[in-house]
């Protein structure tokens, strides 16, 4: 494969290939920043791949009290799936067991998509009769009665059926040591671009995979090409100077913030230099025949 090597990374010419989703967006508020952060990890938690999860979630930004519809901290959570039932399923249940439950808590829309999804349309049936109906500026509203107050509830959120998930890099180190602060720095960075979530613990994953498994039950598997314990034995994709193998996935709003959050990644990791990280990076593909969203590192350095 042919490379090219920017302050002593090496970066192959190939490419990323996602797929597209169906996504959408709540602000999560509360009286303080800590409950807000509860409540929000909570709701995303167990939200790595649709693969095993159902959905893909994560905190795409914390809103400051001047930016929330109630005038208190807050943080818009961004959740994909595959379809829109799922990820309509997805949504009530994890809002119902994760922010209605959680102190002070209020929920409200986080997209204007051109497709409602349900949110207190359908979790005011909790309030068991006693739920009250409420338009306030064009918008409508439900105020369930809970045990510290009221939980207020914006009806309906937004859908959008342009978003992107999988976009991802590969960082490829001589250690661990190496592979995590090369991670931990692109993912960072990564973080920071408004519409995209990294779904995985830290927006890192040890585990990547491939479709498939010569057990018959298994859907995806260890990518062995890129599993440093079985060079020699497979068609590795390693070189023997790297020993760490982390990957970064990314799900986007759109097109561009995918793109714009791995074009942060890369810029991050060439400006560490292969010193102190990664020494290679590369991405996932299936040969371009399944994502119809590719994204080619070559396109996306600085």
């Amino acid at each position: 494969m042919h490379r090219v090597t920017v302050n002593g990374v090496e970066i192959d010419d190939t490419f990323a290939e996602a797929f597209g989703m169906r996504a959408t967006a709540i602000i999560v508020t509360a009286p303080t920043r800590k409950w807000v952060l509860e409540a929000a990890r909570s709701m995303t938690g167990f939200a790595t791949s649709v693969i095993g999860c159902g959905c893909e979630a994560g905190i795409d930004v914390e809103l400051p009290p001047s930016e929330t519809p109630d005038g208190r901290p807050g943080c818009r959570i961004m959740l994909f799936a595959v379809s829109t039932d799922e990820l309509q399923k997805q949504l009530l249940k994890r809002v119902g067991q994760c922010v209605l439950t959680s102190p002070g808590s209020a929920c409200f829309a986080g997209l204007d998509g051109t497709e409602p999804l349900k949110l207190g349309s359908s979790l005011r049936y909790f309030g068991d009769g006693w739920q009250i109906s409420k338009k306030f500026g064009g918008r409508h509203y439900w105020r369930i009665p809970v045990m510290d107050g009221e939980f207020v509830c914006e009806a309906a959120t937004g859908l959008t059926k342009k978003a992107v998930g999988g976009g991802n890099l590969l960082l490829l180190a001589g250690s661990n040591e190496q592979a995590l602060v090369a991670a931990e720095a692109a993912a960072e960075a990564m973080g920071k671009v408004p519409g995209v979530i990294l779904p995985f613990p830290g927006g890192v994953v040890r585990s990547g995979s491939k479709v498939g498994s010569k057990y018959k039950s298994v859907v995806a598997s260890t990518n062995e090409a890129y599993a440093p314990t079985l060079r020699g034995r497979v068609d590795s994709a390693l070189g023997a100077e790297i020993n760490a193998v982390l990957e970064i996935v990314i799900d986007g709003e759109t097109d561009t913030a995918v793109a714009a959050a791995m074009k942060a990644g890369l810029d991050t990791l060439i400006g560490l230099g292969s010193e102190r990280g990664a020494a290679r990076i590369s991405a996932g593909n299936y040969g371009g025949k399944l994502g119809k969203f590719h994204y080619h590192l070559k396109e996306l350095l600085p």
